[in-house]
């Protein structure tokens, strides 16, 4: 290599902008594509994979890079807007180099990868692997253990055998700050040996979070390779909708056997969600709105509104019950939104400004006037409330909008294939 080459490590190219020649963000890098070469050459860098606005996945050649510096790239302005497929001959460095173990050639000691350097060959714009960040032993970079050294291509090997068992704690580590929609994009875009093992390295929180983004034939896959007890403690980290339709995906007895391991409390809220017909508010719902008593104050409800695990739509608005404050609650009085909680004191009684003129939903209303009354009277929440007078739970605008899309629109863009100016090379 030309001393003064640029050489740049991949886990710094994570999620950086990608800009056009005008200033213009084309997307955020994704994965860099690799393809491994024989006769001793190192593998060369053929493209990144963009994620562009409609989180479509494009592929941007390098030949194509003008550009990789200061937290960015910039491209010639000539995108090909068709969806990246990985070729058999393809490896992702993100997705499938991190976190590998192989052997330095020299000692045949075993090592993991925690990083790759790339570098740009001279007078040329082309890129090859140059460098690989090891860690010495059987550890990933949550393990602090063993020594850290850089070294050449040529000084590993095992690139090019399908490992069993890669560890994920690198390739978790580049998700750390992506919305877990964005995650969920990123790992149904992974093999299916490669999603497990990083699905698996996300802790229960998270991997709940991701979860619930991802398409339901990914959801099955990844819950079913868990072990099940990790598997229970997932399903009760998340939204119990979410776990109730996920559940419903299963076999009857593998459902039965979770909702077994699960905490009782969890476990009955799931059962109480998938007691209703799916496409009806009772099974659109979920049992955890904000609900406070009529002597609850205004500060007690802005209290609960700020809650930083609370979606925007559960935010929007309180519902007041009386005892017991769990759904199923006592008698439901009404709800106040936010925007009211806004304008008056703080030691108001969130009873002296309740809203009861709204009539709550039956939990058998069925999906399309759901629809309509959200629609009607603008709200992005609404109550269901049973024969009894007791407030059931919450149906959220988000989980409507989940049964009007099609099946598969997680996995398809929110534009067309407009945009194709050339080729991939």
């Amino acid at each position: 290599m030309a001393a003064g080459a640029p050489r740049v490590f991949v886990s710094h190219l994570s999620g950086v902008p990608v800009f056009d020649p005008n200033g213009d963000q084309v997307g955020r890098v994704r994965d860099l594509v690799a393809m491994l070469r024989v006769g001793g050459r190192p593998p060369r860098i053929l493209g990144l994979v963009v994620e562009v606005v409609s989180r479509r996945r494009i592929f941007l050649p390098m030949t194509r890079v003008t550009g990789v510096e200061s937290g960015q790239v910039i491209t010639t302005g000539v995108v090909n807007m068709r969806r990246f497929e990985q070729r058999p001959t393809e490896r992702l460095v993100l997705g499938e180099f991190l976190d590998r173990r192989v052997r330095l050639v020299e000692t045949d000691e075993e090592v993991t990868v925690l990083d790759v350097a790339i570098q740009q060959l001279p007078a040329r714009r082309d890129w090859e692997i140059d460098k690989y960040f090891v860690r010495k032993g059987r550890g990933g970079a949550l393990r602090r253990k063993g020594e850290t050294l850089t070294v050449e291509w040529s000084a590993v090997s095992g690139f090019s055998l399908e490992e069993h068992g890669q560890g994920a704690e690198n390739l978790v580590a580049t998700f750390e700050r992506l919305r877990p929609a964005d995650v969920a994009n990123a790992l149904h875009h992974l093999s299916p040996k490669r999603r497990v093992e990083v699905a698996a390295a996300l802790d229960d929180d998270r991997l709940a979070d991701v979860l619930e983004e991802l398409p339901e034939d990914d959801q099955v896959e990844i819950l079913g390779k868990l072990k099940e007890e990790r598997a229970a403690d997932v399903l009760e980290a998340m939204d119990p909708d979410d776990a109730a339709d996920l559940l419903s995906e299963l076999p009857e007895e593998d459902k039965e056997r979770l909702l077994t391991l699960m905490r009782p409390d969890d476990a009955a809220d799931v059962r109480r969600l998938m007691s209703y017909e799916e496409r009806t508010a009772g099974g659109l719902m979920t049992t955890e709105p904000i609900v406070l008593r009529p002597d609850a104050t205004v500060a007690d409800a802005l209290a609960r509104v700020r809650q930083q695990d609370l979606s925007p739509a559960l935010a929007a608005q309180v519902y007041v019950c009386r005892s017991p404050d769990e759904t199923p609650t006592g008698k439901y009085l009404g709800t106040v939104h936010f925007q009211r909680l806004l304008r008056d004191p703080p030691f108001t009684l969130v009873s002296s400004i309740v809203d009861s003129d709204l009539v709550p939903l039956p939990p058998d209303t069925p999906l399309p006037t759901v629809t309509s009354y959200l629609a009607a009277y603008n709200l992005v929440s609404a109550p269901v409330v049973d024969e009894s007078g007791s407030l059931l739970g919450a149906v959220t605008v988000d989980d409507v909008l989940d049964h009007l899309l099609p099946e598969d629109w997680r996995e398809t863009d929110f534009h067309g294939e407009e945009g194709i100016l050339h080729g991939r090379t």
